[in-house]
This record gives C-alpha cells, sequence and structure tokens, in this order.
C-alpha cells in the first residue's frame, strides 16, 4: 500500500505531462459503465469499470474492472490486469495519499462511514501511509460493519464497531464516506462535522450521487483531482461552476498550499482519475517481472509479412485441414 501510494504520488507530481480527459460514461437507470484512459506519452493506460448499487442483492460486485497498458511507440498492449481488487487498492492508496497532505499531523483516529467492499482497503492504508491507530465504523446494515471488523481484526488497529454516524466521528480527525446508493445523500450534516478535521468523500462518484451538505462545502477547503471530472460527478456538482476548488497535484508539487490552519476543514472530493489507475498498472508492471504471477496471452495477429493479414487466416486454415 505504501509503494503504491508512493507510485500515484511520483505521478501526480508530473500531472502536467499527462493527457487528461473526464472518464467516458455510459448511464443507465441501473448502473454506469465507464472508460478511463490517459497516456504519459511513454506508455498509454485505460480502466473499463461499472458501478452497479442493485448488484449486491443479486450475489455480484457492485464494481468490477480490468485494465490494459500499452506501449505508445508501438501500440502494442503490454499488460492486461483485473482491476476490480486493484481499484479498491489505488482508492485507499490514494485517499491516505491525500490525508498525508490535507489531514492534521496529529490525526491518529479515522471514521470509516460506509462498510462495503472498499472500506477495509481504506483503513490499512490509513494505518500504513499516515500512522492511523483506530478505526471507528458505521453502516446502515449492521452486518457489513460486523464484516469489517473481522476482517480487520489482528491487523493493528483498534476497531470499533459505532451504531450512527455521529457516535463513529467521536474523536476522528480524519472522516471517510464511501457508501454505494446511486443517489443525492446527507450522510454527514453540517452540524457533525467540527473544525480541524480531514474529510475524504469517496462514495460521490457520479452524477446525481453525494454523500455531504451542502453547507460542509461552503465552509471546508476543497482538493479535487481534475476539476472537468469532479464538478460532474464529485461532492461539488451540488456548488456553481465557479466556486474555488484546489488541484491536489498543485499541492503535491509545491505549486498550492494544502492545510494551512489547524482548525480548517479540508476535504478531498474522490471521485477517481484515470492517471491513478495508469499509476497503479505501471506499478504492477513493474513488480511482475522477474515473477510467475502473470501469463503470457496469445492476442494479436502476428502475420510474417504485416501487410498480408488475409494469407495468414488462409495458411493457419491451409494447415488446419492438413
Amino acid at each position: 500500500m505504501v509503494e503504491l501510494a508512493d507510485a500515484i504520488e511520483a505521478d501526480f507530481r508530473r500531472w502536467p505531462e499527462f493527457d487528461k480527459t473526464p472518464r467516458i460514461a455510459s448511464h443507465s437507470d441501473i448502473g454506469v459503465i465507464e472508460l478511463m484512459p490517459t497516456s504519459d506519452g511513454q506508455q498509454y493506460g485505460f480502466k473499463y469499470v461499472n458501478g452497479h448499487p442493485g448488484n449486491m442483492r443479486r450475489g455480484l460486485q457492485t464494481v468490477t474492472a480490468f485494465g490494459v497498458l500499452a506501449d505508445v511507440a508501438t501500440g502494442y498492449p503490454v499488460m492486461m490486469s483485473e482491476m476490480t481488487i486493484l481499484t479498491a487498492l489505488r482508492t485507499a492508496a490514494t485517499s491516505a495519499m491525500a490525508a498525508k497532505w490535507l489531514a492534521p499531523r496529529d490525526a491518529r483516529v479515522m471514521a470509516m462511514i460506509g462498510n462495503g467492499a472498499q472500506a477495509e482497503f481504506q483503513a490499512l492504508a490509513m494505518k500504513a501511509v499516515c500512522g492511523i491507530e483506530e478505526v471507528r465504523l458505521y453502516d446502515i446494515d449492521p452486518a457489513a460493519t460486523r464484516k469489517c471488523a473481522a476482517n480487520l481484526a489482528g491487523r493493528g488497529l483498534r476497531v470499533v464497531s459505532c451504531n450512527s454516524a455521529e457516535d463513529a466521528i467521536l474523536g476522528a480527525r480524519i472522516i471517510t464516506t464511501c457508501t454505494a446508493d446511486k443517489q443525492y445523500a446527507t450522510i454527514l450534516t453540517d452540524n457533525m462535522v467540527g473544525g480541524g478535521v480531514h474529510i475524504n468523500a469517496v462514495g460521490g462518484d457520479c452524477p446525481g450521487k453525494t454523500e455531504l451538505a451542502p453547507a460542509i462545502l461552503h465552509r471546508a477547503e476543497i482538493f479535487v483531482e481534475y476539476p472537468p471530472q469532479t464538478r460532474i460527478e464529485g461532492e461539488i456538482q451540488q456548488l456553481g461552476p465557479d466556486h474555488p476548488v484546489t488541484e491536489l497535484w498543485q499541492v503535491i508539487a509545491g505549486e498550492a498550499p494544502g492545510r494551512t490552519d489547524a482548525a480548517q476543514v479540508t476535504l478531498f472530493d474522490s471521485v477517481g482519475f484515470a492517471i491513478e489507475d495508469f499509476s497503479a498498472l505501471r506499478h504492477i508492471h513493474r513488480r511482475l517481472r522477474g515473477t510467475g504471477f502473470f501469463q503470457d496471452l496469445d492476442m494479436i495477429a502476428d502475420p510474417d509479412d504485416p501487410r498480408d493479414l488475409f494469407g495468414m487466416i488462409c495458411r493457419a486454415e491451409g494447415a488446419q485441414a492438413a
């Protein structure tokens, strides 16, 4: 998790080198299917990902994904990877990286509101990167909290299961919201959030889906990945188009301030961006070298004569007939 956070941070430092575009989304009444592409001029990557909250009732994952990393010089893909697990890892690593730059330095307690598939990753990333010692859990489904608490047992965190969001945020200096319902929602009301905290808003990640009361946004210092995407999908879709926000890469690169006051409320309005997936794919690709944790796939037509694709088919047909 620390290595992955470092890899993402390194790419945030060189943010201007990347092609950037909001994710390409196909929305339906029951979910969304998205493509998330980017390139640094040397390598190209994209992720295919869905978000279908109703899948849980069918015994299916809310989010599934796969990704491809390719060589810009040839256009040939060099790796295809599952990204359901990798998305959970990179999302948590990005949250922890943001908290490292924005949260109070003495934060040792976090609240985790929404205890679904992302929750354990978020808690462990905060422990590894930020030194969190206690996580306070709450979900509207008590079974989700029991699941999360059981999975985190014995992993070096004090785990406290709570009966309400208000209880969960008691004493927490880092508050992470990560709920799944595709709707305008108010997980945190304004009176729940005092000064001197950092909020990671992870669950609001598509048009019409939010978690925070607008009043919180008006008094928080807001940090985002890519404003053209976040203004459509994030918590700031509730604000006017000119409401000021700071891009997180600018803080990491030393071009903008992060937290400037101990009593400040900072908010990382995280919707997930393609550069984070690119960082994760590149990191995995580097780590795979010299291991047996991959399979070679024969996916590309490779005729002896690049101009004779049809002839390759004919020769294969002849060999099969023989």
